[in-house]
């Protein structure tokens, strides 16, 4: 577990996503700054969490996740798989989740959801990983990682494919179940299923508020990280207050 901000300000978990570590959210971290006391975390297989027997499934990661909060009440934020995660938490436990900020969440249990997750079942693990973030970082920037990094990222195949495995097979989260404040953002550069999914998420969770990030892609808390913390993040934190 990783803490950072500062001590007795709202209480802020970052939550990653799949084929990532807290590390990722660094400049997410920053640019909340002295706004939250922030937690981050490798979740279960990925980065310091290494290794990790599993399962790597929705249910185990919200238990982690929950933990971590040692019953004080926190505003969740979570990116693409950590989205759901997030809602997930929320649903089961509302009274210690002051709001809950996702960033273009996966809904692979729709039919016809494409995307990494529609194929995840199918071949070597190791080489989905590698695709994986090949798709995130591109094909230079992989080649150029040095080959103990591309071994260990290709060892957390097994992990990918557990966790979207799972989240292809049931909601791990009901719309009409959440009580919690829900913002959802979305890149202006986004992928059209990631828009419209945010779109539906938005719609369907009452009172939540939708929010695209001009410029963006999937990787906004790296590339667009001020004004992910500005408009995703700390209208939870004036909530919370």
């Amino acid at each position: 577990m990783i803490r950072s901000g500062t001590p007795g300000a709202v209480r802020v978990v970052l939550v990653h996503g799949s084929m990532d570590r807290a590390a990722g959210m660094a400049r997410l971290a920053r640019a909340l700054g002295e706004r939250a006391d922030l937690i981050g975390y490798d979740r279960r297989g990925y980065g310091r969490s290494r290794p990790h027997r599993g399962p790597f499934d929705v249910e185990g990661n919200v238990n982690d996740l929950l933990a971590l909060l040692h019953e004080q009440p926190a505003v969740i934020v979570g990116h693409s798989f950590g989205g759901n995660l997030a809602l997930a938490a929320a649903q089961r436990r509302p009274d210690l989740v002051r709001g809950v900020a996702v960033y273009e969440a996966p809904l692979s249990w729709l039919p016809g959801w494409p995307g990494p997750s529609s194929r995840i079942e199918q071949g070597d693990p190791a080489d989905m990983a590698e695709g994986f973030m090949r798709r995130m970082i591109g094909d230079r920037a992989w080649e150029l990682l040095p080959e103990t990094t591309r071994s260990a990222r290709r060892s957390e195949g097994v992990v990918l494919v557990g966790e979207l495995s799972d989240l292809r097979r049931r909601p791990p989260w009901s719309p009409e179940a959440l009580q919690v404040p829900v913002v959802v953002g979305f890149g202006e550069r986004g992928l059209p299923h990631h828009r419209e999914g945010c779109a539906w998420i938005a719609e369907a969770i009452a009172g939540a508020r939708l929010v695209m990030l001009t410029g963006a892609d999937h990787g906004a808390h790296r590339s667009h990280a001020v004004a992910f913390a500005r408009e995703l993040v700390e209208p939870l934190l004036d909530d919370a207050v």
